[in-house]
């Protein structure tokens, strides 16, 4: 399965919340838009814990070499 990014998945969660809110969404259908919806809010944490991380190695990096 092609890895999704990160503005993709903000998006297409946007879409799920937005059908949820405007009760768009059959009955039927809701528990599968919920799951994906967590699924896509574990793929953001995920990516910002990521970005998070390699941020503060840039950062560490760049205070090392200023010393």
């Amino acid at each position: 399965m092609k890895e999704i990014t990160y503005e993709k998945a903000i998006e297409e969660l946007e879409e799920i919340v937005s059908r949820i809110e405007s009760e768009e969404i059959p009955v039927d259908e809701l528990a599968e838009k919920v799951k994906r919806a967590g699924e896509l809010i574990k793929i953001c944490k995920t990516k910002l814990y990521k970005t998070e991380e390699e941020v503060k190695n840039v950062l560490s990096e760049i205070a090392e070499k200023e010393d």
